[in-house]
């Protein structure tokens, strides 16, 4: 597929029912995904971030790295993929809408801007700043031929802000301005996913990353959600297994970590180059 039926494909995607959207962090990740069955992928900074030994969050993780990523793992499948472009890489509308136009050049046919700053001091931009630089990535997104998805995320709940009212209110102000999916990472509960779901008309995404999450994708659907993502949990999932696999061996020496590794045979099948 070229990228504008990728880009039709992801779109279409998005009309329902829910669908996952898993967050590989290379392109080996991409290719075993891609085999299991998902339909579309997204990459994930923080995934990102762990694979080259860096901390997340702290802009550790250039713009250009970001997207050399995300164009290895587009050219790892055939699948549509989006990518978490963090804040865009500056603070500035113009940054945001230059980031955009740079993802859709490099192959991406999605990505997400989100509104903190990386700055724990004061973590989440100005409302007024936040929807300029929405409305301007939205708008370097529309530019292009095809039907780029774009994404906006509002931070509150990840930065100690638990205030919904206020999510909400950004999140409408999001869609006003010309977002295609909207996103509000770290919600408490689903009752509110199911009132983020109900007061806004775009299809809203949510991401498994937290411990003991006590609801399934049916509960989610049900809720109103048409996206679900994976964000960081997969890598981390991935670095459970390798911690778990050498303090193992280096406490009782022992190796029972390999009697439920997936094979060097089922790898290497799903590592075919794509067709």
């Amino acid at each position: 597929m070229n990228q504008e039926q990728k880009a039709e494909r992801f779109q279409a995607l998005h009309q329902g029912p829910l669908f996952v959207i898993p967050n590989p962090w290379d392109a080996g990740s991409a290719r075993l995904l891609a085999g299991f069955g998902f339909k579309a992928l997204a990459t994930t900074s923080a995934g990102l971030a762990f694979a080259l030994g860096r901390r997340d969050g702290e802009g550790s993780v250039s713009r250009d790295e970001a997207l050399r990523n995300a164009a290895d793992i587009i050219a790892a499948t055939d699948l549509p993929v989006s990518a978490d472009l963090e804040n865009g890489y500056g603070d500035t509308p113009e940054a945001a809408a230059e980031t955009t136009r740079l993802a859709a050049e490099v192959g991406l046919v999605g990505s997400s801007i989100e509104d903190a700053t990386g700055n724990a001091a004061d973590p989440i931009y100005d409302f007024i700043l936040s929807v300029e630089r929405i409305a301007a990535a939205a708008e370097a997104a529309h530019a292009r031929a095809f039907p780029f998805t774009f994404v906006a995320r509002a931070e509150n709940f990840l930065h100690g802000r638990n205030d919904l009212d206020d999510t909400i209110r950004r999140l409408q102000a999001y869609e006003k301005a010309g977002a295609d999916v909207l996103f509000a990472p770290g919600l408490p509960n689903l009752e509110a996913i199911r009132t983020v779901c109900a007061s806004v008309t775009k299809p809203v995404n949510v991401v498994l990353g937290a411990k003991n999450t006590p609801y399934s994708l049916a509960d989610l659907a049900a809720a109103g959600v048409r996206r679900v993502s994976t964000g960081s949990s997969f890598a981390r999932a991935a670095l459970t297994g390798l911690r778990d696999a050498s303090l193992e061996l280096l406490g009782p020496g022992t190796a029972t970590y390999l009697d439920d590794a997936i094979s060097f045979a089922e790898v290497t099948a799903l590592m075919a180059p794509k067709r």
